[in-house]
C-alpha cells in the first residue's frame, strides 16, 4: 500500500485520545468546524464551531468510525442525532486538563494555500514590474575555498580559510 492510498491517521488518533480520556476519568470533548456536512443543532454553533461532549455518559450509541463520528445526544433536553465527518474535527481533548490533540481542517489548509498563492503572485508581479538591475555593491559575496589537498595528520588544527572579499565575512570551505 502506497502512502497516497493509505487511510488517514486522524480517526485512529481520535479513538486513541478518546480511550485515554475515558481510562483516566476525563471527559473527552470534540471541537468541530461546522459546515453543511456536519449534522448538529445549528442553534448551538458559535462562530462556525461547536464543542461536543463525547463521553459515554453524555452520548448514546457512540460510534467513532473512520469516516464519521455518530451518536445520539441531548441539547436543551431534546434528543438529536449527531453526525460529524472525521475531517471536520479540529481537536479532541480532556475537558479537565486540556490535554489532547488538534488537527488541521481542510478549509484552513485551503485558505492558507490561497494566501500563499496570492503572496507568490504579488511577488512575481512586483519582480516583473521592477527593471532589471545589477546586484548592489553592498550585496555580500561568499567565496568558496577549496580544502587543502595535502593530507593532515590531525595534530595541527586546520588553518582558517582566507578572508572573503572585503575581509568581513567568513568564507565557506569545500570539504571532500
Amino acid at each position: 500500500m502506497t502512502e497516497s492510498s493509505a487511510t488517514s491517521t486522524r480517526p485512529y488518533l481520535i479513538r486513541a485520545i478518546h480511550e485515554w480520556c475515558t481510562d483516566n476519568g476525563f471527559t473527552p470533548y470534540l471541537a468541530v468546524k461546522v459546515d453543511r456536512s456536519v449534522q448538529v443543532p445549528r442553534e448551538y454553533v458559535n462562530g462556525g464551531e461547536i464543542v461536543l461532549n463525547v463521553s459515554y455518559d453524555a452520548t448514546g450509541s457512540l460510534q467513532l468510525g473512520n469516516e464519521y463520528i455518530e451518536f445520539k445526544a441531548r441539547f436543551g433536553g431534546r434528543p438529536h442525532d449527531i453526525m460529524v465527518p472525521v475531517e471536520r474535527v479540529q481537536a479532541i481533548y480532556a475537558r479537565e486538563t486540556g490535554q489532547g490533540m488538534s488537527f488541521p481542517v481542510i478549509d484552513d489548509l485551503l485558505a492558507e494555500l490561497a494566501d500563499d498563492a496570492a503572496a507568490l503572485a504579488a511577488a512575481e508581479a512586483e519582480d516583473e514590474a521592477a527593471p532589471e538591475q545589477e546586484p548592489a555593491a553592498s550585496t555580500p559575496v561568499v567565496q568558496l575555498v577549496s580544502a587543502s589537498s595535502k593530507p593532515s595528520d590531525g595534530d595541527e588544527p586546520p588553518s582558517p580559510p582566507a578572508p572573503a572579499a572585503g575581509g568581513k565575512r567568513p568564507a565557506l570551505k569545500r570539504v571532500k
